[in-house]
């Protein structure tokens, strides 16, 4: 890695290649920071982009945490789907700029760079030329699901899995629990799914510590004391990021779990050119998507035999493929949880693992078990990988050769897709469901806006663009669109609820109602249809509880 800081030519080919692969897979109008509109169209995206803007213009926020969102509870960070790591970085100049700003594209570029400049430190030394380093890192980048997480792109960081496998393939790294620390709390500030793969490789990294340690109980004592701190550091980093107002169990792990065909399904039509795709579960398609291309598929299908007739050279020493063997333990849990279902389509469970009500209840936030599966497979791609670099130079070459076009090839479909998706960053509107002038006064004179019922999800665009509209006016917004929600907020909008279906209403709020809603009695006045929703507008004066 320390080579890779300083090699001006490694960096501007890694960030040329980062550029192509942005351009090939997303837009480029999505790289803009005050281009928002596209983000406020109801995807998890546009939450990251929401909980950010909140935090960064509430004068009440506390780390990792908005009042603007969710009001008078609060939500924290991580649970509208935001970077609190990149939350972090930007606040500093964020503050400083003022006015609209997203950094959902810029994160994606990032990642991508990250991603390529990990790869290279990963296969640099194994590598028996430049070319065929060079074809390595591309191969190390083009796994499909990672394209395909720019629907929530906080999981983006495949590069963290990369940076933990750094650390864990050289003994000394991994006996430095600095590098450790390092990699599970930027893990943490990023995405919990994350947090639990950068977790496992380091499980399986102090395990073979813990045996290959002499029976001399103070090295096993250190390496406990070490492990500790590590394990503090990241419970710490958790009870920072997570809402502890007692969360609601969503009873859901393993909903979206991983086929077992998953590895070579595309799953769905057109997303790649060799392989058929065979329908799964409709609301598993995209969750448990975990093709991994028909060039990699063939690389790993090649690793048997390039292992068994490639060589022993000082640079890819078989000591390699040994190590990677400790991560077989973590490899073979994560795969495990990663395919069990709670049931298919049809109601018919595919893979049961028994487990206890307390482990049920513990793996509660895992509902898409399937990206637990993501370690394994770059696990498998870099052992197959650096398999080929034993091959004698030409058919080293010539393999992984092969197997990048044929990556290539196939995803393009992908790229397709993935393009086609991000198209809407080309539009310029920032306002599609609230165009009319009159928002903007409305949610100024209320002290703050709620929706009735009170439901972000049902539609989702509309609440996106009505709570960005109120963190602009410094209005906070009464309910948010969480990962999770707590007992706290869920009895106190069942109250706000009843308290609206019986005619009792916060003068000062603005409501704004859903289809369902029934309307209470309310003076004429108060009611308008704002872009064909209805609205209880605030009082002027603010006069009473209701009218």
């Amino acid at each position: 890695m320390r080579s890779l800081l300083r090699s001006p030519v490694d960096l501007a080919v890694i960030v040329l290649l980062s550029l192509l692969l942005f351009v090939a897979f997303f837009d480029v109008a999505m790289l803009a920071p005050r281009n928002i509109g596209w983000l406020l169209r109801g995807s998890d995206s546009g939450e990251n982009a929401l909980g950010l803007h909140a935090w960064l213009n509430d004068p009440h926020a506390t780390l990792f945490r908005t009042y603007l969102l969710n009001a008078p509870d609060g939500v924290t960070l991580l649970f509208t789907d935001s970077n609190p790591l990149l939350a972090l970085l930007v606040a500093p100049l964020a503050r400083l700029a003022g006015g609209d700003l997203q950094v959902v594209g810029p994160w994606l570029l990032a990642c991508l760079i990250l991603q390529l400049s990990l790869a290279r430190a990963l296969l640099s030394p194994y590598a028996p030329s430049r070319l065929m380093l060079w074809i390595g890192v591309i191969l190390l980048t083009l796994l499909p699901s990672l394209f395909l997480r720019q629907v929530h792109v906080n999981l983006c960081a495949h590069w963290l899995l990369l940076w933990a496998l750094w650390i864990f393939i050289d003994p000394r790294r991994a006996a430095d629990g600095r590098w450790w620390l390092a990699v599970v709390v930027c893990a943490a500030l990023v995405h919990s799914y994350l947090l639990l793969m950068v977790a496992a490789i380091w499980g399986s990294a102090m395990l073979e510590r813990w045996i290959g340690l002499e029976k001399g109980r103070a090295g096993r004592r250190n390496l406990l004391l070490g492990a500790a701190g590590v394990a503090i550091a990241a419970a710490t980093c958790v009870f920072l990021l997570v809402d502890r107002g007692g969360l609601v169990p969503t009873h859901s792990f393993g909903q979206f779990g991983m086929p077992i065909d998953a590895p070579w399904n595309p799953a769905i039509g057109g997303l790649a050119r060799f392989l058929p795709a065979y329908a799964q579960a409709p609301d598993r398609q995209m969750e448990a998507f975990q093709y991994l291309g028909a060039g990699l598929l063939l690389l790993i299908a090649a690793m048997p035999f390039s292992l068994a007739t490639g060589r022993e050279t000082i640079a890819t020493t078989g000591s390699l493929h040994r190590r990677l063997c400790w991560l077989i333990p973590a490899g073979t849990v994560l795969t495990m949880l990663a395919i069990t279902h709670r049931m298919d389509y049809a109601g018919v469970t595919l893979v049961h693992i028994p487990l206890s009500a307390t482990m049920v209840a513990a793996l509660d936030p895992i509902r898409a078990s399937a990206r637990l599966f993501w370690p394994v497979a770059y696990g498998l791609v870099f052992a197959a990988i650096t398999a080929a670099y034993r091959l004698p130079p030409a058919r080293g070459q010539l393999l992984l050769t092969v197997a990048l076009a044929v990556q290539v090839l196939d995803l393009g479909g992908l790229a397709h897709f993935t393009r086609e998706t991000a198209s809407g960053a080309r539009d310029p509107s920032k306002w599609i469901r609230t165009r009319d002038p009159r928002w903007a006064m409305a949610i100024s004179a209320a002290h703050d806006v709620t929706i009735m019922p009170p439901n972000a999800v049902e539609q989702l665009d509309l609440f996106q663009e009505l709570a960005w509209r109120a963190v602009d006016a410094g209005r906070p917004i009464r309910l948010v669109y969480a990962s999770r929600s707590n007992v706290v907020t869920k009895a106190r909008l069942k109250r706000e609820e009843q308290a609206f279906d019986r005619g009792d209403l916060d003068p000062h709020r603005l409501y704004v109602l859903l289809p369902q809603a029934k309307l209470p009695k309310v003076s004429a006045d108060r009611i308008a249809m704002l872009d064909g929703v209805r609205v209880i507008l605030p009082r002027p004066d603010g006069r009473g509880k209701n009218d």
